[in-house]
């Protein structure tokens, strides 16, 4: 769904507008004003962006109202980009994933969807009821779509980040921190963590650790299933390392002070007969588009490294 937005479709736009001449100190006043007249109204969140459509994703995985003081700012690309890849092999004998770089904290943007439907399912599993219709409806339009209306919904049925983090506890991740209030593409995680999500989504073992058993057979069928109809524009990231065997979710994000971009994949793909988890995080891309090209050229790295072994 390309396309480009006008100039203030949403607070975040207005950080990578330059002020020309003798009109720059008007030009703020009056995308000031606007930003306090949107957040007055309580502007409603972006719909999901693609690659094709960059500019539009400034807001697209941090949820609503997330534009701050500093979104008037002149966004100066610098710094060179950041990324971490790490992959385990589900048929081998090996427990712990190849990481690649540094496994530091990195901003979720959207790929935290799959974790904030995790708990939701987890959460229905405790009360003993499936979801409702409403919410399977926002669970299939948050992942398969990247929906940011349907993920500020089920952020705020969860529980916000306590409700995340509680979840996490039982789902074996141990180095991930949600985000702020309603911003829940702030999330903050690590690509060693997102591997031990995938664990509780994809490991079926009977050894597997006591994460990948949290969710019981239905609710991680369903999101198998829902990361593997995610449509055809956002299938791009770890799915460029396997085959057609691929289940994903990505997540993309501008950030205001900058203008660079954080681009990350996560998710299960084929190659050379086995299944590979397969988290890719980077940030301090200075496009949507380089940032996809990392992502990808990291995925298939990682991957061939570890069919090497």
């Amino acid at each position: 769904m390309p396309h480009r937005p006008s100039p203030l479709p949403h607070p975040q736009s207005a950080g990578r507008r330059r002020p020309h001449g003798g009109h720059a100190a008007v030009r703020a006043g009056v995308l000031a004003a606007a930003l306090a007249t949107l957040f007055a109204a309580g502007s409603l969140a972006p719909a999901a962006a693609t690659p094709a459509s960059a500019s539009a994703s400034a807001s697209a995985s941090m949820g609503p109202g997330t534009a701050t003081a500093d979104a008037l700012a002149v966004a100066r690309p610098q710094g060179k980009a950041r990324v971490t890849a790490a992959v385990v092999d589900l048929d081998g004998t090996g427990r712990e994933p190849a990481v690649h770089g540094d496994d530091t904290p990195y901003d979720t943007a959207s790929i935290v969807k799959v974790d904030i439907l995790a708990t939701a399912l987890l959460q229905a599993q405790d009360s003993g009821h499936d979801l409702t219709t409403q919410e399977r409806a926002q669970a299939e339009a948050m992942i398969r779509r990247s929906d940011n209306t349907a993920a500020n919904a089920l952020w705020r049925r969860i529980g916000l980040a306590p409700g995340l983090e509680a979840a996490n506890k039982r789902l074996g991740l141990t180095s991930t921190k949600g985000g702020p209030g309603v911003k829940w593409g702030l999330t903050r995680t690590t690509a060693s963590d997102q591997i031990r999500l995938l664990r509780a989504v994809f490991d079926t073992r009977p050894t597997s650790p006591a994460g990948s058993t949290a969710l019981n057979a239905a609710s991680r069928s369903y999101l198998r299933t829902l990361m593997t109809r995610v449509v055809g524009e956002q299938a791009w990231g770890v799915s460029a390392a396997g085959g057609s065997g691929w289940a994903l979710k990505n997540g993309w994000l501008q950030r205001n002070t900058t203008g660079l971009w954080d681009v990350n994949s996560v998710g299960r793909i084929t190659a050379g007969g086995h299944h590979y988890l397969v988290a890719v995080l980077s940030d301090g891309n200075t496009s949507m588009k380089d940032g996809v090209a990392l992502v990808e050229r990291e995925a298939r790295a990682a991957v061939t490294s570890a069919t090497a072994h």
